[in-house]
C-alpha cells in the first residue's frame, strides 16, 4: 500500500518469518533499482482520467467563495483552475477511500481550515494544501469544501469498494446545479 513516502508491505508472519520477508523485499527493491528512471517517470497508464461530475459552490460548496477571495480570483476562475487539471491519486487513508489527489494548481494552494468541520457530507470535494479530495463517507474535516459530486467513490458492494486507487488519473467536470 503506497503513501507519499513509504510503502506498506503486509505479510502473514505465520507463513513467512520477519527474516524471509525482508530478504524477498530486499530482491524486489534491488530489481526495481535496475529500471531505468525514465521508465519510472513515464506515466502509469494510458487509460482515460476518471471524470467525476461536481455542482461547485452553494451548499455543497460553502469555502468556493472563500477560497476565491483568498486567492484574488473570480469563484468561476476557481472552478476553472480546479477543473482544468487532471490530478493523480497519490495514495488512500484517513478514512476508506479517502484519495489524495495532486497536484493543485498553485493558484489555488490553500491551507485547511483553522477549524474543522464537525460533519462533511460523503461526495464533498475539498482543496488543502496542493491537493484535492472526495470525502467518500459523512465524517469530519478540515478542507476547504469548493463543490460536491453524486458520485459514490466509497461503495462497500462494489469490487473493490474504492473506484479510485493510487496512480489513477482524475478529472473533475462542472455541471449544474
Amino acid at each position: 500500500m503506497p503513501a507519499y513516502a513509504s510503502l506498506l508491505v503486509p505479510y502473514d508472519p505465520e507463513d513467512v518469518g520477519a527474516d524471509e520477508a525482508g530478504e524477498r523485499l530486499a530482491a524486489i527493491v534491488a530489481r526495481l533499482e535496475e529500471i531505468p528512471a525514465s521508465t519510472l517517470d513515464a506515466p502509469r497508464t494510458e487509460d482515460p482520467p476518471i471524470e467525476i461530475p461536481v455542482r461547485y459552490g452553494g451548499g455543497g460548496g460553502p469555502d468556493l467563495e472563500v477560497v476565491a477571495r483568498e486567492r484574488d480570483l473570480a469563484p468561476t476562475d476557481v472552478v476553472r483552475l480546479h477543473a482544468g487539471t487532471t490530478y493523480t491519486v497519490f495514495m488512500l487513508g484517513f478514512v476508506p477511500g479517502f484519495a489524495y489527489l495532486g497536484t493543485l494548481p498553485a493558484e489555488l494552494v490553500m491551507p485547511r481550515r483553522s477549524s474543522p468541520r464537525v460533519r462533511v457530507l460523503a461526495g464533498s470535494v475539498g482543496i488543502a494544501g496542493e491537493q484535492t479530495a472526495i470525502y467518500p463517507s459523512e465524517t469530519p474535516g478540515g478542507w476547504q469544501l469548493i463543490g460536491r459530486t453524486d458520485l459514490k467513490v466509497w461503495d462497500i458492494e462494489r469490487d473493490p469498494p474504492a473506484l479510485l486507487a493510487p496512480g489513477t488519473r482524475v478529472r473533475f467536470v462542472p455541471i449544474d446545479r
